[in-house]
């Protein structure tokens, strides 16, 4: 079985005026990549997630792939037309 440690996150929940007084611990939690939920009578009300380090994706990365959806449309040909598709259909 595959292992995926990255999608293992711990998850805490805390209510407002327990978060207000444990603030401190709170975000050193998060700095571990811990996510802490705050509730507001048992309601989920906000969230505290750890930031991320690595952009998702690099610039070459997007550079490389609106080069190939450029490629793609020079590699498309247009089909006829809305009218030339309606005159079609008329005589047919």
């Amino acid at each position: 079985m595959a292992s995926f440690p990255n999608l293992v996150r711990l998850m805490q929940y805390t209510g407002i005026y327990e978060a207000k007084n444990n603030f401190s611990a709170l975000i050193e939690s998060v700095e571990k990549g811990e996510e802490v939920r705050i509730t507001r009578h048992g309601k989920e009300v906000a969230r505290i997630l750890p930031v991320r380090r690595k952009p998702v994706i690099t610039d070459e990365q997007i550079q490389r792939e609106l080069s190939q959806i450029d490629a793609l449309h020079a590699m498309i040909k247009p089909g006829p037309s809305v009218r030339e598709l309606r005159d079609e259909g008329r005589q047919g």
